[in-house]
Formats: C-alpha cells, sequence, structure tokens
C-alpha cells in the first residue's frame, strides 16, 4: 500500500458496498478520494480493483495516514452503519483533526442523532442522506444535505458533481440545519415502504384475486411504466415479475418466501409522525404489514383455522385499468402524506424545509423517483403550505383515479384480499374530504370521563362541559 501524501480533495472511511461505490463515483467524477476502512485487507481489494480510477484513489493503511492524506481544510464522508458506531469514528478522529475540519455523516441516520452531533462535535459536521442504493451511490445518487449551510457549501462542488441529474440539474440540495437532511431521508423511506406495499398489493389482486401469472403481470408493469406510474419502483417490478428461476424454472417471484426484511427507516417515519401529531398512515401500513409478513407461521395456523380467503374476485371487479388508476391515487395520496409530515416538522424545528425543492432533488437517483414528482415539485412551489390532493393537477387525477382505488378496496375487501396500504390511503383521502366528521362524539366522551371540555360548535366557545348527570 502506498503512502498517503496531503493530496486528496476528500477522504471517505467505511468501503462497504455504499462506501465503494460513492468513492469510485467521487473519483470518476475527477476528484482525488483517500479512503481508509477499518480493516486494511478490504482498502486494499478496493484499490486493486478500481482500475483506472485507482490513479485518483489514496489509499491509507490506518486513521493518521488517512487525515494526513486530506488537504487541509479537511472534509471526511463517513459511510458507516448508523447508531454507535458513528459516534466511535467521530470520536476517533477528534484528536486528529481541526475546528475548520468537516465530517460528513452519509449514512442511515436517525436525524436526533444528528441534531446531537452537530451541537458538540469539535469540528464541522453535516448529516446527508443519500438514497439510490449501491447503483444511485456508484452513478448518481439523491443526496438531502442538513446542517450549516456553510459547511454545505464547503463540499457541494463534490457533492453535486456525484448525485444524480434531472434535464441537468443535479439531484443534492441543502434542506436545512442539524438533522433535517436525516429527516428528509427518513420520510423518503417511509413514502419508499408505503409505495412497495401499495404495489405489492396490487400484484397479490393481480396474483391471487385474477389468477395471472408472474410473466403477465410483469407485462402490466411494464406497460404501467409508460404510463403516469412511470417510476424505478415499477420499473424494477416489472423486471422482477419477469425473472425465471435458474433451479425449478418457475417464475423467480414464486419461490421467494414472503417475508419482507426492514431495516428501521419506515418504523421511524412512523413514530416521528406521531410525535409530530402528523397523519400517514399508508406508512404506517406498511410498516404493519411488513411486520406481519415475518410471522409467517403464524399466518399458517390462522389459514388452517379460519380458512383461505376466498381471494377470487367477484363478478364485475375492476380489470387492470381500474387497478392502474387505484395505484395512482395511492401513490399520490403517500407522497401528499409524507409531504405533509415534513410540513409539520419544518413547523416542529424551526427548520425552512424547502418542499419544492425536496420534490426535485427526488426526481432521480432516488428509490422513489417518479415521473409524478416533477409536477409535485411544481405544486409545492406554487403553494408549500397546501395539502398536495388540493393542489388543481393532483385534485383532477384524483377525481378519476379515486374511483378506481374506492373500487379495488371494495371488490378486494370482498374477497379477502388484504391491500392495508391501499384501504388506509382510501380512508385518510375520505377524511381529507370530509367537512364534519364524528370526533365530536370522541370530545364528548372525554368531557364524560375526563372533564377535557369541548368547543361549541354553534358559538365557538371552548372549555365547555356536558349536563352528563354526575356530580
Amino acid at each position: 500500500m502506498t503512502k498517503a501524501v496531503a493530496r486528496a480533495d476528500i477522504g471517505l472511511a467505511g468501503l462497504g458496498t455504499m462506501g465503494a461505490a460513492l468513492a469510485l463515483n467521487i473519483a470518476e467524477k475527477g476528484f482525488t478520494v483517500a479512503v481508509w476502512n477499518r480493516t486494511a485487507d478490504r482498502t486494499d481489494r478496493f484499490v486493486a480493483d478500481a482500475g483506472a480510477l485507482a490513479q485518483r484513489i489514496v489509499p491509507a493503511p490506518d486513521l493518521a495516514a488517512f487525515v494526513a492524506a486530506l488537504r487541509p481544510p479537511r472534509a471526511i464522508i463517513l459511510m458507516l452503519p448508523a447508531g454507535d458506531a458513528i459516534d466511535a469514528q467521530m470520536a476517533a478522529l477528534a484528536p486528529l483533526l481541526d475546528a475548520d475540519d468537516l465530517v460528513i455523516d452519509a449514512g442511515n441516520s436517525n436525524f436526533r442523532d444528528t441534531n446531537r452531533r452537530a451541537g458538540v462535535a469539535p469540528f464541522g459536521f453535516l448529516g446527508i442522506g443519500v438514497s439510490g442504493g449501491e447503483q444511485g451511490a456508484r452513478h448518481g445518487p439523491s443526496i438531502m444535505g442538513g446542517g450549516e449551510r456553510r459547511h454545505w457549501d464547503r463540499v457541494a462542488p463534490v457533492l453535486s458533481a456525484i448525485a444524480a441529474r434531472y434535464e441537468g440539474a443535479p439531484c443534492a440540495a441543502w434542506l436545512g440545519e442539524a438533522g433535517a437532511g436525516h429527516f428528509v431521508k427518513t420520510v423518503h423511506n417511509g413514502i419508499e415502504y408505503a409505495d412497495m406495499q401499495m404495489i405489492a398489493e396490487v400484484y397479490g389482486v393481480m396474483r391471487d384475486g385474477m389468477g395471472m401469472t408472474a410473466p403477465a403481470i410483469a407485462t402490466v408493469f411494464d406497460r404501467w411504466n409508460s404510463g403516469p406510474l412511470r417510476s424505478y419502483l415499477i420499473e424494477i417490478s416489472a423486471t422482477v415479475a419477469a425473472v425465471t428461476d435458474a433451479v425449478t424454472g418457475k417464475p423467480l417471484l414464486d419461490v421467494i418466501v414472503d417475508a419482507a426484511g426492514q431495516k428501521g427507516t419506515g418504523r421511524w417515519t412512523v413514530i416521528e409522525a406521531q410525535h409530530l401529531g402528523a397523519a400517514v398512515p399508508a406508512v404506517e401500513a406498511a410498516v404493519a404489514a411488513r411486520n406481519l409478513s415475518a410471522r409467517r407461521a403464524e399466518r399458517a395456523r390462522g389459514q388452517q383455522l379460519f380458512g383461505a380467503a376466498p381471494a377470487r374476485l367477484d363478478d364485475g371487479a375492476p380489470d387492470i385499468a381500474t387497478l392502474e388508476q387505484a395505484l395512482i391515487a395511492g401513490k399520490i395520496m403517500c407522497y401528499a402524506q409524507g409531504f405533509a409530515m415534513m410540513a409539520a416538522a419544518a413547523r416542529e424545528f424551526g427548520w425552512a424545509l424547502p418542499l419544492a425543492d425536496i420534490a426535485r432533488v427526488w426526481r432521480a437517483g432516488c428509490i422513489i423517483r417518479s415521473a409524478m414528482l416533477n409536477d409535485m415539485a411544481a405544486a409545492l412551489a406554487e403553494d408549500s403550505s397546501r395539502n398536495l390532493v388540493f393542489a388543481p393537477a393532483f385534485a383532477d387525477r384524483l377525481r378519476t383515479a379515486g374511483a378506481g382505488l374506492r373500487s379495488v378496496v371494495a371488490a378486494s375487501a370482498r374477497a379477502g384480499l388484504p391491500v392495508p396500504a391501499l384501504a388506509s390511503g382510501l380512508a385518510w383521502f375520505d377524511t381529507m374530504r370530509t367537512a364534519r366528521g364524528t370526533a365530536n362524539l370522541i370530545q364528548a366522551q372525554r368531557d364524560f370521563f375526563g372533564l377535557h371540555g369541548f368547543e361549541r360548535l354553534d358559538t365557538g366557545q371552548g372549555g365547555q362541559h356536558g349536563p352528563w348527570g354526575y356530580a
């Protein structure tokens, strides 16, 4: 391994899948990057496999050499697991760095940890959300920055260069102070959970309710990817549904265990939504569905006890075109819930979250990139205080697509097909379009047992109590 010299533009610590891909991306864009990994043999293998890009990679055998390889003021990207590993690495770097150096946590950290680290770090600190998986990291991710603006501006030339592009514009932006970037990434992942769950539910309707094969479903997804649903997740759904298993000759989907993993960011979205009083029922349903998917033995026992649901849709049930409309409506709703949650966070934490810029950053590179995001960016730029479902462009779509969603949810309920995210989206939509709901009864109940009081509809007076007949 060559001796590190102070010539690197930026450093990257952590050469796992994402870190290695990001380092190659940085080198490919013309920057010299110093790299260090806790296990030196991984660093050696990384450089050996880098090909022509190795000339812009400075490997370091230890942390001191890594820091010495960077031109001051130094900037270091951490690509490490969230949690204690970040704190430990920052502590190890502290004696080696100056106050004007900069550490960038580019992992999936909880934004509350990022808030804390920003307040105590003895050097500059940024928390950035990076979305796009390994391919995104290698060829252009979506980057969501949080921290002091001056720190972002320092490294923006590198981060903008490596980011995905939409019509020439980099999908990288500073979004606010402290943990704002990681918060936005968390909500991104919550929307991702909901979007994936809705697609899976529609897949289930086609497979179990319509008796369609995986290749036939792949054809449907592929066709949808040429219309309003055009997105990365629909594109890869078409791809995976079309793959044949080399061992059995069956569609690969038919041999994959129906238990979905999760790394916690969707759960964080739900937890923070509850703290904020923000309603994200589509994300809540998606997280619950993943939890239930893991309980395979219990679900099998339930089928033995109660029998399998009828599954096949009734005569006159929704067709493929109606399914498409249902998914369009569901997609609009899960994004609308996510943006409303970010608006609530901006109010709670004093962040000036630029919602239109967030939509623009998500147009390429990230997992939830979608053709709809351009229209969402325009709607949010016009009025960021308005829920997306009330923006004219999306209200028009929902007048048509909402009927399809209702039809699919109703038919699925009759057939015993679980569609929790689509159903929660429909219930949320119906609540959002109901001027007078039923919480008046809840408030009366609360006053009855706890004297919590209520506001009168006719006079607007609060602090009122009912004549409940007890002292």
